[in-house]
């Protein structure tokens, strides 16, 4: 290995040192330590440089990556069971503190990581659909390649991500990403109808997430600067 390789190397490793350090910060650590401890923040650093390691990649191997990553690392729980709640939308430390997480918290926690690994936010939405085997509601992520794209699902339930159409088994009924709130009328059609402003609990999960020093994952990441 050449002295200038080398060089190469340690750059890299530094650039992608200071990336994790603006998104797992001080504010954030601190705050994880004191209320979870330090199994928590290793858990926040091992997020952190797996989203950081898939900005250099393409669009699918970041959806690849990051929809296994959050199936692995979290165990599906009811929210009643986690929370003592019917409907609760965790944060992602919140997730990670509690090793589990409901359908919402695994699409909330891919949502923000893969805008971090360099996936321009209106390629995803967070879709609320009915899960018809289970007859249930049902949380996925939906990534559009283009506006006009089928969707390819990121779903808690399976590791495969699928086209919309191949996905039988779910009925669309509202989408939403940080800037538009859309009804999901028939596969591939949707009417936007306003802003997510309107979910209440879209709305407490951000003031959470910045009481948390969640807050640099708000903001898109400023790639091959």
């Amino acid at each position: 290995m050449t002295s200038l390789t080398c060089i190469a190397m340690l750059l890299v490793g530094v650039c992608l040192a200071q990336s994790v350090s603006q998104l797992i910060d001080k504010k954030l650590i601190e705050y994880a330590s004191d209320r979870y401890g330090n199994s928590v923040v290793k858990k926040l650093h091992t997020w952190g440089e797996t989203v950081v390691a898939q900005q250099p990649n393409s669009e699918q191997q970041k959806l690849q990556v990051l929809n296994v990553f959050f199936n692995e690392q979290l165990r599906f729980r009811d929210d009643i069971d986690i929370w003592k709640q019917e409907d609760y939308w965790a944060t992602p430390l919140e997730a990670f503190a509690q090793g589990a997480a409901d359908c919402e918290d695994y699409v909330i926690a891919k949502y923000f990581s893969l805008v971090q690994a360099g996936i321009a936010e209106e390629k995803l939405r967070i879709m609320y659909v009915k899960a018809l085997e289970l007859n249930q509601a049902h949380m996925v992520l939906a990534y559009y390649a283009t506006p006009r794209s089928q969707p390819l699902i990121l779903d808690n339930l399976i590791d495969q991500i699928k086209p919309a159409g191949k996905r039988r088994d779910l009925s669309p009924v509202y989408s939403f990403n940080a800037s538009g709130l859309w009804l999901e009328r028939m596969r591939g059609n949707s009417i936007k109808v306003g802003n997510p402003n309107r979910l209440n609990r879209w709305t407490d999960l951000l003031v959470r997430m910045k009481s948390q020093g969640l807050e640099a994952w708000f903001k898109p990441p400023q790639l091959g600067n």
